[in-house]
């Protein structure tokens, strides 16, 4: 594949990324780069739907980075994991493996394909006295404000949305340094789901992982230290699950309104995905539904490369 430097696997959740990448990367012996916000952080695995077993293919273990590899109350970000992803782009590169970027945080995967000029945002004491007890709904209208929101999802919880202005605050007094970014000439494939496959998918995702522990890993994680506040800055699955086991919600309550944060929370995927197509960004979408052979096919038509199916005959779960 001499014409790109990396593939990118985008798609909302549930649309049967990470089985997808782990067979692209058994097909092309490639080693992943996970693009998920949630899934670096240890121990949270059924609720960030980490999936581990979607990286065995035919038997094979393929090597995969960036996941596990902070601490559960850590706030993690985006200038970081530019950082952690070139360490691992190096890596590969190194060994003379190609990268396949695989994820659905769309600032992350942007920010490496564009290779965005992040400078570290420091906390500021100042301005998170100032923002104290303010309400969600204050902290959204403050956040409003400044010209561009960090990310659609940092209105998810309080503490998000404070972190999201204090990063704003300091974009806006500070001008980015100029940190070198290589570019990084990238093949960009998004999975593309029906909308109703997709949510039949995500409902029984969660049934499945309440039922294999979900909740039992959440009051573990509360066990070991970390402060419900952190959890629920993590939103989605930690958020509900967090008020559940601390009493603030019933079990009824918790499901229903994780279930439609979930969809929503896919929709916002899709809308950042198609912002990247008006910002310039070329994706090459493939139904999600097709066989993967047929999407790895696809895959080789467009890099203008056959690729050798090295005895790929089972089918990858979707």
């Amino acid at each position: 594949m001499p014409s790109y430097d990396l593939i990118a696997i985008l798609g909302p959740t549930a649309s049967g990324k990470t089985p997808f990448a782990a067979a692209l990367a058994y097909t092309f012996d490639a080693e992943i780069i996970s693009a998920d916000s949630r899934q670096l952080y240890r121990g949270m695995d059924l609720g960030t739907g980490k999936d581990l077993e979607d990286y065995t293919v035919n038997g094979k273990q393929i090597p995969f980075h960036l996941i596990d590899i902070a601490d559960p109350g850590y706030k993690y970000n985006v200038f970081e994991y530019q950082r952690d992803f070139l360490v691992a782009y190096k890596d590969i590169r190194s060994r003379g493996k190609f990268p396949v970027l695989c994820g659905g945080t769309g600032m992350y995967i942007e920010s490496v394909l564009k290779g965005y000029k992040l400078p570290p945002v420091p906390a500021n004491p100042q301005i998170r006295k100032q923002l104290e007890g303010k309400t969600l709904s204050e902290l959204t209208g403050i956040l409003g404000t400044y010209k561009t929101l960090h990310n659609t999802t940092d209105t998810d919880t309080a503490k998000r949305a404070i972190r999201a202005i204090e990063i704003e605050a300091y974009y806006a007094t500070h001008e980015a340094e100029e940190k070198e970014f290589p570019l990084i000439k990238s093949l960009i494939i998004g999975l593309d789901i029906d909308r109703e496959l997709r949510r039949e998918k995500i409902s029984r995702r969660l049934k499945q992982r309440l039922a294999d522990g979900m909740v039992e890993e959440v009051k573990g994680l509360l066990e070991k230290g970390v402060p419900a506040a952190d959890l629920m800055y993590y939103g989605l699955e930690y958020k509900f699950l967090t008020l559940y086991v601390t009493g603030q919600i019933g079990y009824d309550e918790m499901y229903n309104r994780l279930e439609i944060a979930i969809h929503q929370f896919a929709k916002r995927q899709m809308t950042w995905f198609r912002g990247m197509e008006r910002r310039g960004f070329k994706i090459h979408w493939i139904n999600a539904a097709i066989p993967t052979e047929e999407k790895i096919r696809k895959v080789e038509s467009l890099t203008g490369s056959k690729i050798e199916l090295r005895i790929y005959r089972s089918e990858i779960p979707q």
